[in-house]
């Protein structure tokens, strides 16, 4: 597969290597976020036990979101000089020490492993992605949903399970934490492989410069860290918020994993329609409804609303993560557009995601409540609606279309 500025080898594949790639995709996404849902469900137990503030508990959730922002784009430039199936490898082999560096017994390796684990995943977060797009790219929908779902699947899994772990199991939150590694190793054993295969992407244009001044990337971009946002924020600080509405810490858990689960159907559905549809305003805005009317339910603080009000947070969240990964996809011509533009949306769109976490347990420690929080998300999901209809119209952020509307320029000079 040629295109203009970049030059891709596609692989050509046995049926039974197909599927073997498909496993490997699968399993990787499924380690890019049950290491961190993990954390919500015992983050009260984590902070009593440590004596941290709200505030210095939600760097927990922060700290890997700030290691997403800030090598996110260095992932596409470690693919093109050792390839993408060695790149993701490494980063599951850096994942595996973060869990473990997390699970040791001080303060300090509990920051320093989770910023680890945070790095492995936002390289596999910017290159799956690419590998999607360039090996299945009659079925980016379907395969992209897929990826999706297995994150999501497992992230709602670690969410319920956490505190059965740590109570039941008696291993207590650190061993709930670590047990995390061996989810790693089964990926690692499934992208073996892959090594088989040492390919290498060639460009002869910087695709990235382009993008910072495109408009439509940054609406792609800002889509990302606003839904990011949203899931970062819930998954830390849902079951606190249930909880102090009068739901037990394990219930809360529960429910926190009814909202991952609520996600799956939605995120897959989601994928293969948008990729189908010319544009994907409709998928956007219904994403929002979803949204707007689960936050209403928290904010009635009414418990016998809270599985109605956690399932439609999870509809909405699944929906919108489900287009911010497939916006890497449909608005860029090939792979390594989609690695750029994935790199970009990461970096800046979880740099904005940071915040949250953080931010919401700063005002709680203020305030003492959670409304202002939710009204923040409240607004989120308003802004997030303005910037999913730039991202979802029928448009490609490419160095053709830069190029283009340059000499136009000239032209009329």
């Amino acid at each position: 597969m040629i295109s203009k500025g970049n030059i891709t080898k596609k692989r050509v594949f046995a049926p039974m290597g197909i599927w073997v790639l498909l496993l490997g995709i699968i399993f990787a996404g499924a380690n890019l976020r049950a290491p961190l849902t993990s954390v919500g469900p015992i983050i009260e137990t984590i902070r009593q036990d440590t004596g941290m503030s709200h505030t210095i508990a939600g760097m927990l959730t922060t700290l890997p979101l700030l290691s997403f922002a800030f090598f996110s784009p260095l992932a596409p430039k470690i693919s093109r000089r050792f390839g993408l199936e060695y790149t993701l490898f490494g980063a599951l082999l850096l994942l595996v020490a973060g869990i473990i560096i997390r699970s040791l017994p001080y303060i300090s390796t509990l920051f320093i492993g989770t910023a680890v684990l945070g790095i492995a995943i936002a390289v596999c977060n910017v290159l799956l992605p690419s590998l999607i797009k360039r090996e299945f790219s009659n079925k980016v929908g379907i395969v992209t949903g897929i990826y999706a779902v297995s994150m999501n699947l497992w992230a709602a899994v670690a969410s319920g399970i956490t505190i059965p772990i740590t109570e039941g199991l008696q291993l207590g939150w650190r061993g709930a934490l670590a047990c995390w590694f061996l989810l790693s190793i089964v990926s690692i054993v499934f992208w073996i492989p892959q090594l088989r295969v040492h390919h290498q992407t060639t460009s002869s244009l910087d695709t990235g410069g382009s993008l910072w001044h495109s408009r439509l990337a940054w609406n792609v971009t800002l889509f990302m860290g606003l839904q990011s946002t949203a899931f970062y924020v819930v998954v830390t600080w849902l079951p606190s918020i249930l909880h102090q509405q009068g739901i037990s810490a394990s219930g809360a858990g529960w429910l926190l994993s009814l909202t991952q689960f609520a996600s799956l159907p939605a995120t897959l559905i989601v994928s293969i329609l948008a990729g189908r549809f010319s544009n994907q305003r409709g998928l956007v805005g219904l994403s929002v409804i979803f949204l707007l009317f689960g936050y209403a339910g928290l904010l009635s603080g009414f418990t016998s609303l809270a599985p109605l009000s956690v399932t439609l947070i999870g509809v909405g969240i699944g929906s919108a993560f489900g287009l911010a990964t497939l916006f890497f996809v449909l608005r860029t011509h090939n792979a390594h557009q989609a690695a750029e533009l994935s790199g970009m949306a990461q970096a800046v769109g979880y740099l904005l995601a940071a915040i949250g976490p953080t931010l919401f347990g700063f005002i709680h420690d203020v305030t003492h409540n959670w409304i202002i929080p939710i009204l923040i998300l409240v607004l989120g999901a308003c802004v997030l609606f303005i910037v999913g209809m730039q991202a979802g119209s029928n448009k490609f952020v490419t160095t053709i279309e830069s190029d283009y509307r340059f000499s136009s320029l000239k032209k009329k000079a």
